[in-house]
């Protein structure tokens, strides 16, 4: 029988995790039992997945939304690969743009009795690494400059959740924070560009900010990275590409660099805000002006 270990987020989804959480118990009881833990404080489920690896766990669940999928991930990839736990997911967040991207199904019910009856295929996972030596890794986008100051600002908004709150960060940021950095870009160790940058996005995924199409051709298993780069441009020129972003047309737009990597490199003249799958990795204190992303192909075996 697998050893199950199961992580959840009892601040998920405004405090109602806890509960959808507990309403999962008779199914997972149903199929053999799991080892449940609930997480107490932020990168709390990064250290309890990598102990599960450590303590011969089959696989790992992360109960919540994109935060607790991002830290359980970190907690796998400080495992060795062969003793590495498949990961599984159980969509009971707000957002839940990494589920979505990875076609578990999004009715916790049915999700749960996936972690039982589903099975693995490998995903992809990035690296990135700044200037000060810190190491995070990323499942879905990473987003730096607009991108990662709309994440600070999402952070300042009370009583609006999911992409309703993005969606009024995003307009705030653009008419309060409007700057941009200038950037060198290397991609795949090659130069390729120097420009102001108003925002760079990377994807492993098609989605952020609970339903924006930042990157909609990002696919999670296919070996690659996708990244959008949108160099500097008028508030009102932004504004119009906003709707867009929305459901993903904005890549045919002149306005908008596309591309892809698999490692890239960039450089600014200033500090850049950056999330990490919608966690703030790199506020304006932190100083990070250069930047290395990295693809890890298959890296973690994800149950659906």
């Amino acid at each position: 029988m697998s050893k199950i270990k199961l992580i959840f987020n009892p601040y998920s989804d405004r405090g109602r995790s806890g509960q959808k959480a507990s309403d999962l118990r008779a199914i997972v009881e149903e199929h053999g039992g799991a080892d449940w833990v609930g997480t107490e404080h932020p990168t709390h489920a990064t250290d309890l997945a990598a102990k599960a690896g450590l303590e011969g766990y089959d696989t790992v669940v992360a109960m919540g939304g994109d935060g607790t999928v991002h830290e359980v991930i970190n907690g796998l990839m400080r495992v060795a690969p062969n003793h590495r736990p498949k990961l599984a997911i159980v969509p009971i967040g707000s957002g839940n743009d990494f589920a979505y991207a990875s076609g578990v199904n999004m009715d916790p019910i049915q999700a749960m009795m996936r972690v039982f009856k589903g099975t693995a295929r490998p995903i992809d996972v990035g690296s990135i690494r700044d200037n000060n030596n810190r190491l995070e890794y990323w499942n879905n986008t990473v987003g730096i400059g607009l991108d990662g100051k709309i994440n600070i600002m999402s952070r300042k908004i009370t009583g609006l959740y999911g992409f309703i709150l993005y969606f009024t960060a995003t307009l705030r940021t653009v008419l309060q924070d409007y700057e941009s950095s200038h950037m060198k870009i290397w991609i795949d160790d090659q130069p390729v560009d120097e420009h102001d940058v108003l925002m760079f996005t990377f994807g492993n995924g098609p989605r952020e900010g609970g339903g924006f199409l930042t990157t909609p051709a990002s696919k999670i298993d296919d070996g690659i990275f996708d990244y959008v780069s949108i160099k500097h441009i008028s508030r009102i020129s932004i504004l119009q590409l906003i709707p867009k972003v929305m459901n993903g047309t904005h890549v045919t737009d002149k306005r908008v660099t596309i591309g892809t990597f698999k490692k890239i490199r960039l450089e600014a003249d200033r500090a850049l805000p950056i999330h990490t799958d919608g966690e703030l990795w790199s506020p304006y204190e932190v100083n990070t002006r250069t930047v290395e992303a990295e693809m890890m192909a298959g890296a973690v075996q994800l149950i659906t």
